[in-house]
C-alpha cells in the first residue's frame, strides 16, 4: 500500500473532544471517523488492526474446539420473552417493531440465539460437550458512551457459548478458555493483562472473570492485594470491615440540626468524627418504586451493583418529594417508615454511638447504637472497599486500587438460559436434563484502543509487530531523485515478495518532518529510510517505531536486515506467550 493512496486523513493537532490518548491519536492519525453518539467508521488502518486482532481470536478458539457460526443481529422479541431479559435488561436493549408490528431487539449480547440455534441439535447427551462462536456486530444503547472504542454503542465482539453435560465438565473447559484469553492477550502484544473476579451483571450465573488492562484510564476500579493474588473488581470486591471504636454506649438522643443535611454538614455541627456517622443513600424499585434505603459509614461509598444484586431487581437514584414516606436529608435507620426497605452495610458493625438521621425535619440522633437500638439488625456488604483495608483472601490489611480497562471477559452461566428457555437432552439413563452454559467475550475494538493506550508515545501508537496494520513502512524522502526512488521502489517490490507487508510512502513535495510525522502515527514497527544523504554511503537506515534499533545497512543487505528484525519483533511476543497445554 502507498500512503499517497490510503483513505484517511491525518491531523496536526489534537481533537478538544478527546479525553484519552487512544482517542485523540486514532482520530488524529486516521483510524475512525465519529459518525454519532459513541459510533464510528473504521478506516484501513484501523480495519487492518482488528482484522488481525480477530484472526487472532479465531486460531486461539479453533485451537480449543470452537466452532464458528454466525447469528442475526436483529432478533425477534419472542426469544428474549424466553430467557426473561426482555423485561429485565433496562433501556440499553434498542427495542423496536418492524413493518408488521412485530417487537424486535437489537441484539448486544446472543446468549439467546445461541440456544435457539443448538436446542434442536443438542438432544442427546452425546453431541456434548461442544462451543460455538462468533464474530459479530452488535449494538448497546450506552448511556455514556466515551473515550473513542473504549466505551461506544456499536461494536464488534467476540462472544462464544459452551455447552456441557455436568458443571464439573464446564469447569475444565472453563479453565482451556481461561488459558486460551491468556493466549489471546499475550500474542496482541499484551501479556501484563491481569484477571479479576466480577460481577455477573445481567449476564447471569455464579462464577465469571474479567480481563483488566491496567491504566491511569481505565474506566474500573481494580482491588489488588500486596501480599496476596487476590484481585477483583471493585463491584465483586468483598468489604472485609473491622471498626477499631472505643468507647462506652451513651442513651440515644434527639438533637436539632438546623440546615444540616449533609453528612459533612451534620458531623461538624455536632463535633462528630464522619467515622462515626451512618450514611444514608436512598434508591427506588424500577418495578413498583418502592424505597430502598442503604445505611453506609459516613466516610464510604455504597456499591450500587452489590445493593442491586442484594434486592434482586434494578434500582435507580430515588426522587424524594414532600409528599414522601421519607424525609431527605434527615434519614436515619432507627424510626424509618416500615414502608421502605433498608439495608444495613458491615461497615456499621460495632460502634457503639453513631449519629444517624432522626426521619424528622431538621433532627438526628446521637448516641444510636444499632446492636441495642434496632431489633434483629443485621449487616450486609454493600459498599465499596477502600485502599488499605483487609485483604478478603489473606486478611492484611494491604488492598490497593488501581484503574483498569476491561478487555474481556469469561462467565459460568450454568443453566440460567437452557432453562428458561426450555433446552434439554438426554442423559445415558435417559433422564431429560438441562445443559450447562458457559459464555466467553471480547470486544475486538476496545482491544485495539486498550493496546494504542498500553503503547503509544507523543508522536503516536507504537503497534505490536502481530497486530500493526503493516510489519514495514518505506520513507523515501526524495522521490524526486531518480536514484532514490529507484532504490525505494525496489525495497517495496522486494519486501512485497518476500511476504512482508508494506507500507510506502513516496509521496513528492512531502517533507522529511510531515512524513516521519505521518510515519509516527501510522505506528508501524519497523522504519526504512531512503533518502539521498545515506545512499551516498551506500545504506538505507532502519528504526523501530519503540526506538529500540537505529542502524545504518548497506542496500544490498537491507531485505535481510529488515527479515530479521521482524522475526526478532514477533519472536519477543512469542517469547510470552503461553504454550498450549497436551489435551
Amino acid at each position: 500500500m502507498k500512503v499517497a493512496k490510503l483513505v484517511g486523513s491525518r491531523f496536526k493537532e489534537r481533537p478538544a473532544d478527546c479525553v484519552i490518548d487512544s482517542h485523540a491519536l486514532m482520530v488524529r492519525g486516521g483510524y475512525m471517523k465519529n459518525v454519532g453518539n459513541g459510533i464510528y467508521s473504521e478506516f484501513p488502518l484501523l480495519k487492518r488492526i482488528t482484522a488481525k486482532i480477530e484472526n487472532i481470536i479465531r486460531q486461539e478458539m479453533d485451537a480449543i474446539d470452537g466452532q464458528e457460526v454466525l447469528f442475526p443481529v436483529v432478533l425477534p422479541a419472542e426469544l428474549w420473552d424466553e430467557s426473561g431479559r426482555y423485561d429485565s435488561v433496562g433501556s440499553e436493549l434498542l427495542r423496536f417493531t418492524d413493518r408488521s408490528d412485530s417487537r424486535m431487539v437489537l441484539a448486544m449480547t446472543h446468549e439467546e440465539a445461541a440456544v435457539h440455534l443448538v436446542r434442536e441439535y443438542a438432544q442427546s447427551y452425546t453431541k456434548y460437550p461442544f462451543m460455538i462462536y462468533q464474530l459479530q456486530r452488535k449494538f448497546r444503547d450506552e448511556a455514556r458512551p466515551r473515550a473513542g472504542m473504549i466505551r461506544v454503542r456499536e461494536f464488534t465482539m467476540k462472544d462464544a457459548y459452551s455447552f456441557h453435560t455436568s458443571q464439573e465438565d464446564l469447569e475444565q473447559y472453563y479453565r482451556k478458555c481461561y488459558k486460551a484469553y491468556n493466549r489471546i492477550f499475550q500474542r496482541a502484544g499484551i501479556p501484563d493483562v491481569v484477571t479479576v473476579a466480577s460481577d455477573s451483571g445481567m449476564m447471569g450465573g455464579s462464577i465469571s472473570h474479567e480481563y483488566m488492562l491496567l491504566t491511569p484510564v481505565g474506566e474500573d476500579s481494580i482491588v489488588l492485594c500486596e501480599s496476596c493474588d487476590y484481585r477483583a473488581n471493585m463491584e465483586a470486591a468483598e468489604n472485609k470491615m473491622q471498626n477499631d471504636v472505643s468507647g462506652e454506649p451513651v442513651s440515644l438522643e434527639c438533637v436539632e440540626t438546623p440546615d444540616c443535611k449533609t453528612i459533612e454538614d451534620v458531623c461538624r455541627f455536632l463535633g462528630a468524627d464522619i467515622q462515626s456517622s451512618c450514611k444514608a443513600v436512598v434508591y427506588q424499585k424500577n418495578s413498583d418504586d418502592t424505597f430502598v434505603v442503604a445505611f453506609v459509614r459516613g466516610d464510604y461509598e455504597v456499591n450500587e451493583t452489590k445493593l442491586r444484586n442484594l434486592v434482586g431487581e434494578e434500582i435507580h437514584t430515588a426522587e424524594i418529594t414532600d409528599a414522601s414516606i421519607l424525609v431527605a436529608g434527615y434519614i436515619g435507620p432507627y424510626g424509618i417508615s416500615d414502608r421502605a426497605e433498608y439495608y444495613l452495610d458491615v461497615t456499621l458493625r460495632g460502634i457503639p454511638n453513631l449519629v444517624a438521621g432522626a426521619n424528622k425535619e431538621g433532627c438526628h440522633y446521637k448516641g444510636l447504637n444499632l446492636e441495642r437500638d434496632l431489633e434483629n439488625a443485621r449487616y450486609v456488604d454493600i459498599s465499596k472497599i477502600q485502599q488499605g483495608s483487609i485483604c478478603p483472601c489473606c486478611g492484611r490489611k494491604t488492598i490497593t486500587i488501581r484503574r483498569g480497562i476491561e478487555v474481556g471477559n469469561i462467565f459460568q452461566l450454568g443453566t440460567k438460559y437452557t432453562k428458561t428457555m426450555g433446552m434439554t437432552y438426554t442423559d445415558e439413563n435417559g433422564k431429560q436434563q438441562y445443559p450447562v452454559m458457559g459464555c466467553y467475550g471480547i470486544g475486538v475494538g476496545r482491544l485495539a484502543a486498550s493496546i494504542c493506550e498500553a503503547y503509544h508515545d507523543e508522536y503516536g501508537p507504537v503497534w505490536p509487530i502481530t497486530i500493526a496494520p503493516w510489519e514495514v513502512q518505506i520513507c523515501c524522502l526524495r522521490a524526486d531523485d531518480a536514484e532514490t526512488k529507484a532504490v525505494a521502489d525496489s525495497l517495496y517490490c522486494d519486501l512485497q515478495n518476500a511476504g512482508t507487508e508494506v507500507l510506502y510512502d513516496d509521496r513528492e513535495g512531502v517533507r522529511p518532518g510531515a512524513m516521519f510525522s505521518d510515519a509516527d502515527l501510522f505506528g508501524v514497527p519497523v522504519r526504512v529510510v531512503v533518502s539521498p544523504r545515506n545512499l551516498k554511503e551506500g545504506c538505507v537506515e532502519i528504526t523501530t517505531r519503540d526506538k529500540s534499533v537505529k542502524e545504518l545497512v548497506a542496500v544490498e543487505q537491507a531485505v535481510r536486515s529488515i527479515q530479521e528484525i521482524k522475526e526478532k519483533l514477533y519472536a519477543q511476543i512469542a517469547q510470552k506467550v503461553e504454550p498450549y497445554e497436551e489435551g
